[in-house]
């Protein structure tokens, strides 16, 4: 399966999160999973990347043509495709991916995975975004989904676009419970 993961390039951050991409790149590969991911050699993405490399795993790298010419791409990808832009970047993530992992990020990171819930929302996909929860990271964000559900400007059930996690153990029950569900054409699970 591609697992697509969405996170932070900043080496801005606390130690923790380092450590958390590394494993979470370490259960991909364990899990012979592919990791498809942004590319870049900073932050968050070279910790997930240098996690599965590091455990014999296989990584498609997705980059604009502007992280080259930056010499920004990671060292530890193992198929490398180049875009034009963020959009195009996107798309390709999507089409390549069947799992979406939104770690500690910002603006580019919620964009991503933002795209994948609303294809959801108009039936483009079924695809599913799983919030890691580090350190009550996406907290904030979670009472931002309640208050549009509250306020109805959501006309899906909001639990249907996305899942939270607090760990890799949970990150995979989910994935294994939804993989059960898909495969029976049932796309919604309940823990």
């Amino acid at each position: 399966m591609n697992i697509a993961v969405y996170c932070s390039s900043s080496d801005q951050l606390s130690s923790e999160y380092y450590h958390q991409a590394e494993q979470l790149g370490r259960w991909i590969a364990e899990n012979n999973h592919t990791l498809v991911y942004g590319g870049s050699r900073l932050g968050l993405m070279e910790s997930v990347a240098r996690g599965v490399k590091m455990t014999g795993g296989h990584i498609i790298g997705v980059l604009p043509y502007i992280i080259k010419e930056r010499n920004l791409v990671s060292q530890y990808i193992d198929e490398t495709i180049f875009c034009e832009d963020l959009t195009e970047r996107k798309k390709i993530m999507m089409e390549k991916s069947e799992i979406f992992i939104v770690m500690p990020g910002s603006i580019g990171t919620l964009d991503e995975a933002f795209s994948v819930m609303a294809q959801h929302i108009i039936g483009i996909n079924t695809k599913m975004v799983i919030f890691w929860n580090i350190n009550g990271f996406w907290n904030e964000l979670f009472k931002f989904f309640d208050s549009l559900k509250n306020t109805g400007v959501i006309y899906k059930p909001i639990h249907t676009l996305y899942y939270k996690a607090d760990s890799i153990d949970e990150i995979e029950k989910i994935i294994k419970g939804c993989s059960i569900n898909y495969i029976l054409g049932d796309f919604e699970i309940f823990l």
